[in-house]
């Protein structure tokens, strides 16, 4: 009865998080695109964890000694990066200012915080380092 309890506490936590295979599919396609923009054969980027709220995702990377976090956004089921930043993507009233929705935001927020809280203070560190926002042109660093 206890496995049971278990097994459905965790399906149940999952579907709450999103998790599943529509939200596999973006995840990959999203670290697809990050991998195929950024990996040099000198330096292989180390992209993630990404959260994903309807058509906006931030995802975390660094590489080498550098690191910031990627607001992503998908367009007719093609995800491009829109903006690179550092801390100030994780804040649901930076990613507001750049035309995320407000649940969207929001969940990005949260999902983001939850999903940090793996991730080790050296590494956070070198995210945190990106200074200001770059907004992307659809051509810069792109794959269509």
């Amino acid at each position: 009865m206890k496995t049971v309890l278990k097994i459905l506490t965790l399906a149940a936590t999952l579907h709450i998080a999103g998790c599943g295979p529509r939200e596999d599919a973006a995840r990959n396609d999203i670290l697809h695109v990050m991998h195929a923009t950024w990996d040099r054969p000198d330096a292989s980027l180390d992209a993630g964890p990404v959260a994903i709220s309807g058509d906006y995702a931030v995802a975390d990377w660094t590489q080498g000694n550098m690191g910031g976090r990627a607001l992503l956004v998908r367009s007719k089921s093609i995800w491009q990066v829109d903006v690179c930043g550092g801390d100030a993507l994780r804040k649901a009233g930076a990613l507001k200012s750049m035309g995320v929705p407000a649940s969207d935001a929001d969940a990005l927020a949260s999902g983001l915080a939850d999903l940090e809280k793996t991730i080790s203070p050296e590494r956070l560190a070198r995210m945190a380092s990106f200074n200001g926002l770059i907004r992307m042109k659809p051509s810069e660093g792109q794959t269509r």
